[in-house]
């Protein structure tokens, strides 16, 4: 067999486990500039699943040598794809507000408007909610599983180190990390690869995005935004 192939199909096993990125420890990855598609922002209104623009910005992304696959997006309810609206939070430009309810992620914009994506959450039970603020942010970051994780499932031993970042990588294309003063919550807004999880309570108390929106979202947020995580109901 080949030993790449076996090496997908091992990380791709763990892709499950992406929340529990939650509790990584994570570093960055330096490489080239990636190949930006000329339409990542969102247009505002309806629209189907196959309009241009939802192609455009869904398509195929190659991002730091990374190659990032087009979405489905008829494993992706419409509801969820990144678009422009108008801000239902209040909160004031450059805040990052997560509906764990609704299963929507805004960031706040000048003018009041807002741009929209839509995010996987937490399983009951695994949750957080609260202020907080982006105090790092990583591309294509490391995921390191916790030592609790690797007593339950021993084959992640291998990743004890960490697993490199790389599409198979639970923790997407990019993760921000959140802070309340010097403490680390351990909640991360990442990507995913599984974009078909977009609109579900299928991890462990992170925020998933699919890769093209976390990369998106990453381009506009700063280190120290602000962060609200709760069940807004802004709908």
């Amino acid at each position: 067999m080949d030993p790449t192939k076996d090496r997908l199909v091992s990380r791709r096993g763990f892709l499950t486990v992406a929340g529990l990125g939650a509790v990584a420890a994570v570093s960055g990855c330096s490489s080239a500039s990636r190949a930006r598609i000329s339409s990542l922002t969102a247009f505002s209104g309806g629209g189907s699943y196959g309009n241009p623009r939802y192609k455009a910005m869904y398509g195929r992304m190659v991002d730091h040598g990374e190659v990032i696959p087009a979405v489905n997006l008829s494993r992706v309810p419409e509801r969820y794809l990144r678009r422009e609206v108008a801000d239902p939070t209040g909160e004031k430009p450059g805040t990052v507000v997560i509906d764990t309810s609704a299963k929507y992620a805004y960031y706040v914009m000048p003018g009041g408007r807002a741009m929209r994506y839509g995010v996987g959450v937490g399983r009951e039970g695994f949750g957080w909610s609260g202020r907080a603020e982006v105090r790092a942010k990583k591309v294509w970051p490391t995921w390191t599983p916790p030592k609790e994780m690797i007593q339950r499932k021993p084959d992640l031993a291998e990743y004890a180190s960490g697993m490199p970042g790389g599409i198979m990588n639970p923790l997407g294309a990019r993760a921000m990390y959140l802070f309340q003063g010097n403490r680390d919550t351990l909640y991360r807004l990442h990507g995913s690869p599984e974009y078909w999880t977009i609109g579900t309570n299928d991890s462990s108390g992170c925020i998933r995005f699919m890769n093209q929106d976390i990369i998106d979202l990453y381009d506009r947020v700063k280190v120290g935004a602000p962060v609200l995580v709760q069940a807004g109901a802004y709908v």
